[in-house]
Order: structure tokens, then C-alpha cells, then sequence
């Protein structure tokens, strides 16, 4: 089964799916501001284009690159910056 997501006005938007490794999600940030919450740990791949993210307690800002990737706790805050549609797959655990 194949789901739809969209946050932020329609900002970003994302399908999820489950595969034999766990639930994903790839989708598209418009350029823009977030902040996000996560329910489980998450697994953040940079398709294409990039993202500057504020890890949960990091004082820094670190951009990441398609191809890069970035590890977020279960129930915590991050926040992300996107100077052009990005787009990403992330994976859950």
C-alpha cells in the first residue's frame, strides 16, 4: 500500500511505503523552513539538491548533499533549510 503525505501548506510532500526492511517515505521540500518531529529513528537521504540541517542539540548549522545522509533520534525536533525543491528518502526504525 502506497500513502500521501504533505506538511507545510503542501510544501513538502512525500509517498510512504513498507518494504521487507521497514517503513520509507521519498519526497520533495519546497524551497523553505522546517522544523520537524520524529516518532521513531529516522534515516535521512539526500536524493538531489541539498539540505541545511540544525541536528537536535546542535549548536550548528551542516549542509548535506545528494547522495549524503543524516541519523535522527526517535522523538525529537530538527530543523531543515531548502534553497531549491530537494528531494529525499527517508527511512524509519
Amino acid at each position: 500500500m502506497i500513502t500521501t503525505n504533505e506538511y507545510f501548506n503542501g510544501n513538502v510532500k512525500s509517498l510512504g511505503y513498507v518494504t521487507p526492511n521497514g517503513k520509507s517515505t521519498l519526497g520533495v521540500m519546497n524551497a523553505g523552513d522546517y522544523e520537524f518531529g520524529t516518532s521513531t529513528h529516522e534515516t535521512m537521504i539526500v536524493v538531489e539538491g541539498e539540505m541545511t540541517v540544525k541536528l537536535p542539540e546542535a549548536s550548528e548549522w551542516v549542509t548535506y548533499k545528494a547522495g549524503e545522509a543524516f541519523e535522527v533520534d526517535a522523538n525529537k525536533k530538527f530543523q531543515v533549510k531548502v534553497s531549491a525543491q530537494t528531494s529525499y528518502l527517508c527511512q524509519y526504525k
